[in-house]
């Protein structure tokens, strides 16, 4: 094969492609279709695949029943901030471990490493009661500051930077006279901007269904989306069209998100493959 030669694919492969496009698809078209029928129709022993004339009545039961506006208007906050504060430390620490030379670089990164192995229910109890002693029980604080950090968007970053960012280029800074702000500013961030993006998109999409710590954390009266869809369920007989249609409403953020953020967001993707 020449150097100009291009791989072509094979029927097989978009097969596979179409039906892996179909599966990814079906769980939320069922979704939109479980959302405009009654449950009777959905609990039927033939359900439909067709949609159903009840959108509107369950998305207005679903938004009243679970308060999901402000449930919706919690989760963008905790979600955006757990984001931009992910994004800022991640970046910086991911930089000082792939670039800086510092005393015990290695074992600290190895501790970083290390705390991934540890099931995040082992530190539910004594996080609950520091919140408790903090005075942040039932607020949202209580959500955003213990996830400001994570281990896997360090490690994600060091990693990226270690290949996409050449010492060339901060030798050539320095020389220029700039501060590490400056180089971290004017250097860093542009080379980093991919891997930034698919990591944002990764940290947003698991802050916005995080379930387990804001069950605990939030009151009933401050919930994010998950938790308001997890009560709207918790009845003794849920209708489940109407928790489809909260399901589906819960959905609908993300998908603007990516509707928005996706050129860029597969744009790192195939930035960091080019790089590899």
């Amino acid at each position: 094969m020449g150097a100009g030669d291009t791989h072509k694919a094979g029927p097989f492969t978009y097969i596979a492609l179409i039906v892996i496009g179909i599966g990814s698809i079906l769980p939320l078209y069922w979704t939109f279709v479980a959302a405009s029928h009654t449950q009777d129709e959905v609990l039927a022993s033939t359900p439909p695949f067709l949609p159903g004339g009840r959108l509107w009545n369950n998305l207005q039961a679903a938004w009243e029943g679970a308060s999901l506006g402000k449930a919706i208007v919690n989760t963008l906050i905790v979600s955006a901030s757990i984001t931009a504060a992910t994004l800022f430390f991640c970046t910086l620490a991911g930089y000082a471990f792939a670039k800086m030379r510092f005393k015990g670089r290695g074992w600290l990164m190895t501790a970083v490493i290390a705390t991934l192995t540890i099931p995040p229910q082992l530190s539910v109890v004594p996080l609950f009661m520091m919140m408790a002693d903090i005075g942040w029980s039932g607020k949202l604080e209580s959500v955003i500051f213990p996830t400001l950090v994570s281990a896997f968007g360090v490690f994600f970053m060091r990693q990226y930077l270690l290949e996409a960012l050449p010492y060339e280029l901060i030798e050539a800074a320095k020389i220029d006279g700039a501060s590490n702000f400056r180089i971290v500013l004017s250097v860093v961030l542009p080379v980093a901007r991919p891997a930034m993006m698919v990591l944002g998109m990764l940290t947003f999409v698991q802050a916005w269904n995080d379930f387990f710590w804001p069950y605990l954390a939030l009151s009933q009266a401050n919930p994010t989306i998950q938790v308001a869809l997890g009560q709207l369920s918790a009845s003794y007989t849920p209708d489940q069209s109407i928790v489809m249609a909260g399901a589906l409403i819960s959905t609908l953020p993300l998908l603007v998100v990516f509707v928005i953020f996706g050129k860029q967001i597969v744009g790192g993707i195939m930035s960091g493959a080019v790089k590899g």
